[in-house]
Formats: structure tokens, sequence, C-alpha cells
């Protein structure tokens, strides 16, 4: 069935943050915006389900771009754009580690406090850690004065080039490196260089040897500078606001519509049929699915670009996680506990499957979340699907049962009686990752095979299809919220100039 009269300026595919950020920027400028969202609400990964009195995030808690200063706050510029606003709340510590070694250490808010406490863990090597993080702060200071938007296009490069050359050459002195090119040059202690590894794997999912120093300038220094702050209500009201903000402005969303197949005429990207053979037609199609599901599903393997196929060489899937969302007393909870934590008993156990758990425990911020006397704790560790697949129903419940109780065991290290405490427990697999997020294998996004150049190999939002763009965590800048929120900014740039449209 087709809807002809149905033609847009651009449809996207997905309502994550970076679908959704793409959506709301175009209607801004005035364009006629189509999301269609093959689940029942928006977010993708920044989500929710509600169960027994508990709000759930389905993702980590930990959100980045909700300051309020300068040009780096992304989210925050997403929302005021179609006129919505939200509550915050700061959250005074990123994360407390609990790491081998005895490394016990809180990235406080406050910048000199953070340097401080991992200071007194090695005094001597005080200085070249003031000048690691001081390097982080370059790459963010040169970040932080520019708007935020697309490489592709040459009059705003121009523009920022004229406006910040600066920042810009310091930016591009930066973009082949890697996090563990920096640090070595301050940094000799083995065990240090350990803790770095981790403070980039547990938003990276790699090492500081294979992590983009841009990105982590970004998340090293905005944690300082905007802070980490929790939306009250919920990571979820992120998405509610910025669809309510879409609609507002004209914009369209179809929820349980799942995009079967890009259309492609003369070579070029024209339209979408839905599962249920319902057709749309568009200027232009933007893809906020996974670059696995974008070239292999939704475009065939026989048309897949060579660029494309190039991409799928130097990088691969991360993993998915194994996620427990727990409910408790609030009694297990020691009094001053922080909301975020990171454990590890093993460093060479750092990126296997069950090795790194992190917890995110948001009704320390926000109570109201959970009934009364109760405490939300969301654990998550990595798992490949590959472990979860050719199980029976009850083979498959009981793996999970298993898996679930081996991370609560390792959980009571820190938080002493949470079995005796347990209210509710809900565990999803990447099989769950897949099945709800419509993500390739439930994975959490693209990393590199090998070490590379920085950014450098990061596709931008244009495809070798004319017509067709991407959107996500597999596009520049990667992973995290506001990182594509970035990539959304910039997907809605480029198509803007490529329309005609807008500012």
């Amino acid at each position: 069935m087709t809807n002809n009269n149905f033609v847009f300026d651009a449809i996207i595919i997905g309502s994550g943050m970076g679908g959704l950020v793409t959506a709301t920027q175009l209607a801004d400028k005035g364009a006629k915006v189509l999301v269609l969202e093959r689940y029942l609400i928006p977010g993708g990964s920044a989500g929710y389900f509600e169960q027994h009195g508990y709000h759930f995030d389905v993702g980590a808690s930990m959100i980045f771009g909700l300051g309020k200063n300068g040009t780096t706050n992304l989210l925050t510029r997403a929302l005021d754009a179609v006129n919505m606003q939200i509550e915050t709340i700061p959250d005074p510590v990123q994360i407390h580690y609990h790491l081998p070694d005895g490394l016990d250490i809180k990235v406080d808010r406050v910048y000199d406090n953070f340097l401080q406490n991992l200071t007194a863990y090695f005094p001597q090597e005080a200085r070249g850690i003031r000048r690691f993080y001081n390097e982080c702060w370059k790459v963010f200071n040169c970040l932080n004065r520019m708007d935020l938007l697309s490489l592709e296009e040459p009059r705003y490069l121009m523009r920022m080039f004229l406006q910040h050359p600066l920042a810009c050459f310091g930016l591009l002195k930066y973009l082949p490196k890697n996090v563990g090119d920096i640090a070595r040059r301050y940094i000799k202690d083995p065990l240090l260089l350990k803790f770095i590894d981790m403070e980039c794997y547990c938003w990276s999912v790699v090492p500081a040897s294979m992590t983009p120093m841009i990105n982590a300038g970004m998340v090293f220094s905005d944690r300082h500078y905007g802070g980490v702050n929790y939306p009250k209500g919920g990571v979820s009201i992120i998405a509610q606001k910025l669809v309510e903000g879409l609609e507002k402005l004209g914009g369209q969303i179809k929820y349980q519509a799942r995009v079967k197949k890009i259309i492609l005429e003369n070579g070029c990207a024209v339209g979408v049929e839905l599962a249920n053979g319902q057709i749309y037609r568009g200027k232009r199609i933007v893809s906020n699915a996974t670059r696995w599901d974008t070239f292999g599903k939704l475009i065939p393997v026989e048309k897949i670009p060579n660029n494309e196929k190039l991409w799928q060489q130097r990088y691969e899937k991360s993993p998915s996680f194994l996620s427990l969302h727990i409910g408790v007393k609030s009694s297990v909870l020691p009094k001053h506990t922080e909301c975020h934590h990171i454990l590890l008993e093993d460093w060479a156990k750092m990126t296997a499957a069950e090795g790194t758990i992190f917890v995110s425990i948001p009704t320390l911020l926000d109570p109201d979340l959970a009934p009364p006397g109760h405490h939300i704790i969301h654990a998550f560790t990595p798992h490949w699907i590959d472990g979860w697949l050719g199980l029976s129903a009850n083979r498959y419940e009981a793996k999970k049962e298993a898996a679930a109780w081996r991370i609560i065991d390792r959980l009571e290290q820190i938080f002493p009686g949470l079995d005796a405490g347990l209210d509710y427990l809900s565990v999803g697999t990447p099989r769950s990752h897949r099945r709800f997020l419509g993500r390739e294998d439930g994975t959490y996004g693209p990393i590199p095979r090998r070490k590379l150049w920085g950014l450098l190999g990061m596709p931008f939002n244009r495809t070798a299809i004319p017509g067709l763009y991407c959107v996500g965590d597999s596009t520049f800048p990667g992973q995290g919220l506001n990182a594509v929120a970035f990539s959304g900014f910039a997907c809605a740039h480029r198509i803007a100039v490529d329309l005609g449209i807008g500012k």
C-alpha cells in the first residue's frame, strides 16, 4: 500500500536520541518530518519500563549534556530548540570506582577534589595526573567555544575557522590521537595507566589506547563543567519532551511502525516500506538504526556501498549487556552511597563478559522512581549474544537466573545485605536488547577492530547512497547520549543545507 500523498522532507527511522534530535532540529527549520518507531514509546536505549511501582531506565542514568553553560550541553540545546525544559538533579559524584589493588576512587564533580582523590593513591604521579587531565581540558575548551554542527558542510567549517581559528587548529591536532597516546606522555605508573584504561572503558567499551582523545576530552572535562545531571522523572523524559516539541512544530511520529526496507530508485533513497506494506516517500531518509542494521537489512547486502564494507572491516560490534533491574529496601544502601559505581576485581577481566559491573542507583537522586522505602539498582555487565542463542525457554531462564545471582553475589561486596533486601528483579540479556531496541546482536555500538587514528575512521552522516543519511552511535562522534545528540545536530544541519531550508 502506497501513500504517495505523504511526501516528507525527511523520514527518520528510529526514535533514539540521535533520531529525535535530527527530527526536532529539522522541524525547527520548517521541514516536514516523519519519525517511524518500531516500539511503543520513543527513546530507544533512553527509554523506560514500569513494574510493581518502579520506574526503570532502560539504559544508564549517567547523563551528560544537560548543563546550563557553553555549547557542549547538547541535550539542553536540543530541548531549547523546541521550547521544552526539564528539571534536573545534579550528581555530586560521577563515579565511585571499586577496583583491584585497593583503588577506591571517587570522581567528584569538583575538578580539584577529583585530582586530590586520585593523587592520594599516586603521589609520585601528581604532576603527570594534572598535566594529563589538563590536556583533556584543552580539547574540551576548543569544543566548548563553537556550535557543534556538521563537519561535512564547508561553509560551517569555514565560518568556524574564521571565528575560532585557534580552537579549530587545536582540535585538528587531537583528531588522530587516542587517549593512551597522551596518557603515556605524562604518566609512567602501570597501575595508574590501568585506571585510565577503566576511565575510558566505562563509557567507550575499549581501553585508552583505542579511545579517541576528542571523546575523552569531552567526557573527562564536562563531568566537572556541565556535570552529570539526572532528569527528574527518569531519563525517558528527555525523549518524551523532544517528541512533544516535535509534534508542536507539526512533525509526526508513528509507533509500532517497523521499517522493513529503504526504497531505492535509480540508486537514490526515496522512501521506506514498513513490515505491514505501508510505504512513505521522502526527500531525505535518515537511519537511526545501527550501521549493521542499515546496511545488510534495510539496504540489501548486494547494494551495500564499498565504503560501508570497508567500515565493517575496520569496526566490529561491541558486546551487549546483561542487565539487572533491581528493586531493594532502602536499608540495603549505606548512608552517603553514590549514584554510580564501577566494580572490577581483576584487571585482566576488564573487557571480558561479566568482568566489569556498572551500577546506577537513580533513586538516590530522584526517590519518586520507586515505592516509598525502596531504591532502584540497575546493574549491567558486558555480554555477547552468542552464548544466549539456541536455548530452550527453560534453559534460557535458568541461564538468566544463574548469571543474575553471580552478579548479585559480587554486588554484596559494596552493598551488604542486597540479597536479603531484594524486592524485585528483572533480567535482560543481549537477546532482550536485540528484541526491544532493534539493534543487531543487541550491540552497544561499534568499536575498532584494531588501533585506529582517533576519530578519523568514524563515518559522518552522509552515505554513498544519495538521499540516505545515518545518525546515532555508528556515526561521528560515537556512543553516549550527548555524543548521539551531536550526531543529530550535525545530521540535521547537513540535510537542511542540502534541502536549502532553515537559517
